[in-house]
């Protein structure tokens, strides 16, 4: 391979060796066997090949919506082939009445049977394959333009599997292998490239997968368990007066009972002598802030200090004013400390740290630079923890002899097999109910022609005295055309609601801009924000009642249910409004329908993990997994990975201090595969 390819195969693919490239797997198999016939399709089929001419082209739609026809026929029926792209260049490209062979997925659409972007080859260059089964694999578009197509990677593969001479050595244990009835390692390279048949294809996936999750779960819990040998925990031996006082005077309403449980977990956590490490979830306003505060006066009563880190200063803002609210008359000092606290202001809060007279420290990312020094740091809890790199997060282990109890809340719902993969050496602790008084969000779907009945209700909710938020997409993709329409969408809400303030927040805004806007609609001076997803995180405004999401069709599950819980936090009754066009795929109205269905954020982000997948499940690209998973899939191998986590404990557990023979294959394995990333998974 020349040097110019290999290049784009290391920047594109992160392939950079024989054994890189033969751990680049197929994302799919055809069954080049056979050739379907146009009558036999119907909307459920896997990828299938056809033989046939096209009749006809046509072009339909226009900008975004613009598509390509062809209609395709092989005699016993007629099918479209659609494209979205690159138009002129095919129809120079592809002849009528010449005979092709098309490859693709059928689905149905408006009656019809069409195949998207479908492969098509001339019949005298396909070779009809009697293996049966062939590989694609992922390409990009760099890729393409020098000739890297799949069916190239698919050549090279070939040779590299035809030079496997000799068995490659194992990467696990004879014992591992014979105990889960795993295929060699080499078979299972050769099958996965190559499968013989579709059983070979089973097994040879099976171990790949098996093989990967183990060693991520095995580096977890192995780490989990140095630690818990390494660091002592400050022990919490007394619940005292600051905290009986909170609990017989200040404390706003009854727990409810998920609170108490949670509760009791921490106090168990705080006075077992081990450093706590807890992932606290709960959807929005289930009353995290108060279990987290309440975990705060117990480390008072120890005489240890608090500090409580959020990502934004609106965030940091807020809860300073909460806590401060809910612990009105005690005589607790509580500081805010973020990037505006200046001059003597910030002096006064550094020294009341050292000499311990400030108890609990609120703030943004500015509590952990390095002029921020602690008395006794007992406890740090963390709000929406994906904001804060896991590096940022060490830097507080710093601030004390020992590090301080960890309690990590967030409002993203993880699905389990998930929170096992990226939060596996944190505890999880739920709380599933909301506090009385709260009334579930009405969720509305509603199509944008019918804005006029939907902008009636809106001026029926602000005559109430409610306000509105109105949310743009803005993805990077499109970044120019979703600011011209949150731009465009403004003017329009403007001038359908003459009488009403209307402020505006987008990320591209400058800071102090976006500081200014956002209070115009805390403090209740502007009726209706627009805004694009900036508001997702913790903006607390009691009198929103009305959320509209436009284009909601472009939106991932958590993320609308992290956006509707944007309203609903006072006692009125809420509605989010989902607004969309009427062409929506399969999967984009499943989404719909599940948000309309239910508010449960579990069920929510379960069926998300099935429909996105994992990799970009907080849309931020998670430190905390180790490794990047080839092969096996968190939403669809959900049970095996249940599964080889039990093996990989009791691996842990048989043989801690790694030094048994037998598994000296294994420890020699994630040693090798650790080297490859920084691994921050200690400091969590």
């Amino acid at each position: 391979m020349g040097p110019q390819r290999a290049a784009i195969l290391n920047k594109e693919l992160e392939v950079y060796s024989l054994h890189d490239l033969l751990y680049y797997f197929p994302y799919k198999y055809v069954d080049r066997s056979r050739i379907y016939s146009i009558r036999e399709l119907d909307g459920s089929m896997p990828y299938i090949q056809l033989k046939g001419e096209i009749l006809s082209f046509e072009a339909a739609g226009e900008g975004r919506q613009r598509r390509l026809i062809a209609h395709f026929s092989d005699g016993t029926g007629v099918v479209d082939l659609v494209w979205f792209q690159g138009i002129k260049y095919l129809l120079g490209k592809y002849k009528v009445h010449q005979e092709y062979i098309v490859f693709g997925r059928p689905t149905v659409f408006n009656g019809r049977i069409n195949i998207a972007h479908p492969d098509i080859d001339l019949v005298t260059e396909v070779q009809m394959s009697p293996r049966g089964l062939q590989p694609y694999y992922n390409t990009t578009e760099k890729m393409k333009r020098v000739f890297l197509s799949s069916h190239a990677l698919e050549k090279m593969m070939a040779t590299v599997v035809q030079q496997l001479q000799e068995p490659l050595p194992e990467t696990l244990s004879a014992g591992i292998l014979a105990a889960h009835h795993l295929m060699p390692l080499t078979e299972a390279l050769i099958n996965i490239h190559f499968p013989g048949n579709a059983d070979l294809l089973r097994k040879a996936q099976y171990r790949l997968k098996f093989e990967e999750l183990f060693y991520v779960q095995l580096n977890i819990l192995r780490y989990a368990r140095d630690r818990q040998r390494k660091y002592r925990g400050y022990v919490f031996q007394k619940i005292g007066e600051i905290f009986h006082t909170f609990y017989a005077q200040n404390l706003p309403f009854e727990l409810t009972g998920a609170q108490k449980r949670v509760l009791k977990e921490i106090r168990q956590d705080m006075g077992s002598g081990r450093q706590m490490n807890r992932l606290l979830q709960g959807d929005v306003g289930s009353g995290k802030t108060l279990v987290a505060l309440m975990s705060m006066l117990i480390a008072l009563d120890n005489d240890y200090q608090v500090c409580m880190m959020a990502p934004t200063e609106i965030l940091a803002n807020q809860h300073y004013e909460t806590v401060c609210e809910l612990l009105y008359g005690m005589n607790v000092r509580v500081e805010l400390l973020t990037g505006s606290v200046k001059g003597k202001k910030r002096e006064a809060i550094l020294q009341g740290l050292l000499t311990g007279d400030v108890q609990i420290l609120i703030g943004t990312h500015a509590v952990i630079e390095d002029t921020v020094n602690f008395a006794s740091l007992g406890l740090v809890v963390i709000d929406e923890q994906h904001r804060f790199g896991v590096a940022q997060r060490a830097r507080l282990w710093t601030k004390n002899v020992q590090p301080p109890h960890v309690l990590v809340m967030t409002a993203t719902p993880i699905p389990r097999t998930l929170a096992m993969t990226l939060y596996g050496d944190l505890d999880v602790s739920v709380i599933d109910e909301l506090p009385p008084g709260r009334k579930p969000i009405a969720t509305l779907h509603q199509f944008d022609n019918r804005r006029e009945s939907l902008y009636q209700s809106v001026r029926k909710q602000i005559a109430e005295g409610r306000q509105v938020y109105i949310v743009y997409p803005l993805i990077k993709e499109s970044e120019k055309i979703d600011l011209k329409n949150l731009e465009e969408g403004y003017l329009h809400v403007c001038e359908a609601f003459p009488d009403c303030k209307v402020c505006k927040v987008h990320g591209k805004m400058k800071p102090a801009e976006k500081e200014a806007q956002m209070q115009l609609f805390v403090s209740g001076e502007a009726q209706i924000m627009v805004a694009t997803t900036v508001i997702e995180v913790g903006v607390n405004v009691p009198n929103a009642s009305v959320m509209i999401i436009e284009n909601a069709e472009r939106f991932g599950l958590s993320q609308l249910h992290q956006l509707r819980g944007r309203v609903g936090r006072g006692a009125d009754q809420s509605y989010c409004i989902l607004v969309t066009g009427y062409k929506l795929a399969e999967d984009t109205r499943k989404r719909l329908e599940i948000m309309v269905r239910t508010n449960d954020g579990f069920e929510i982000a379960e069926a998300d993990l099935k429909l996105r997948g994992p990799g970009d499940l907080e849309g931020t690209q998670q430190s905390g997994i180790a490794f990047d998973l080839k092969i096996a899939d968190i939403a669809r191998d959900g049970q095996l990975l249940q599964y080889v986590r039990e093996v990989a404990q009791q691996l842990v557990d048989a043989d801690p201090e790694g030094v048994k023979p037998e598994n000296e294959v294994i420890w020699r394995q994630l040693k090798t595969l650790r080297k490859t990333r920084v691994n921050w998974a200690a400091i969590s």
